[in-house]
């Protein structure tokens, strides 16, 4: 952690993916539709404390919402749901936080805390890769 707190010093955004080197930053695979997910993951935000959300394009796959930190600032963190097949979905998350300097880590933490959230919805379809 103190790591990522560190890297935030000058950075301000984070994203998970293939290719990430940090495996907690991998895409998540889940064996659900990609519709049962969006409903599964949209009425989840919808409940969570702290997370305010924005704007919402199914077709698309993506969740837009808004995050404040404890400092104040802002997070725009977008959520990606992909469908692989008609009972496989990926996840994908952005997070930048608005303004200069780094984040300290605060968009990693942000990241891991959906990714904690949606684990513990999906728990029933996670499959590992």
């Amino acid at each position: 952690m103190l790591q990522r707190t560190l890297i935030g010093l000058i950075r301000s955004h984070e994203t998970t993916g293939e290719k990430a080197k940090d495996p907690l930053l991998k895409t998540r695979y889940y064996k659900i539709s990609k519709d049962q997910a969006w409903d599964e993951v949209i009425n989840m935000f919808k409940k969570l404390n702290g997370y305010k959300l924005l704007h919402e394009v199914r077709n698309v796959g993506e969740i837009v919402l808004e995050k404040k930190t404890i400092t104040g600032r802002t997070q725009d963190i977008t959520v990606t749901l992909f469908g692989i097949n008609p009972v496989k979905t990926a996840i994908d998350i952005y997070s930048a936080s608005r303004g200069s300097l780094g984040d300290l880590g605060s968009n990693y933490r942000t990241i891991l805390d959906i990714f904690k959230q949606i684990d513990k919805k999906l728990a029933v379809y996670k499959i590992n890769e």
